[in-house]
């Protein structure tokens, strides 16, 4: 018989996804990068935890290649949670970044059906 799987839970929250060329493209792109670090860092790290009791780093933000969707003058945002539901976030400028980290960084668990 082998031996189970080992289960790893991070301590850190899900990264956010970021289309590396979407970023370029974008006229705001090094700015929206700036304000998403900004935003990310300073959630609640307990909040992003569910409140299970255990604190959690912020999530990384992770530059990625191209996820297909090529918007015009906008930057294409994803997460664990916007991907399993299919759906990407897009940022036309660093105003609209707090709205995009509460979607791609959900504060409780789902619960699953």
């Amino acid at each position: 018989m082998s031996k189970p799987a080992v289960i790893v839970r991070p301590r850190r929250a899900p990264p956010v996804l970021v289309c590396r060329k979407c970023l370029k493209r974008c006229g705001d792109g090094r700015a929206i990068r700036r304000a998403l670090k900004a935003e990310l860092k300073a959630r609640d790290a307990d909040a992003a935890g569910g409140g299970q009791g255990r604190k959690l780093k912020p999530p990384k933000l992770v530059l990625t290649g191209c996820f297909g969707v090529c918007p015009k003058r906008a930057a294409t945002l994803a997460s664990g949670a916007t991907l399993s539901r299919g759906e990407f976030v897009l940022v036309r400028d660093e105003s609209e970044v707090g709205a995009a980290v509460d979607v791609l960084v959900p504060l409780k668990p789902q619960a699953s059906s």
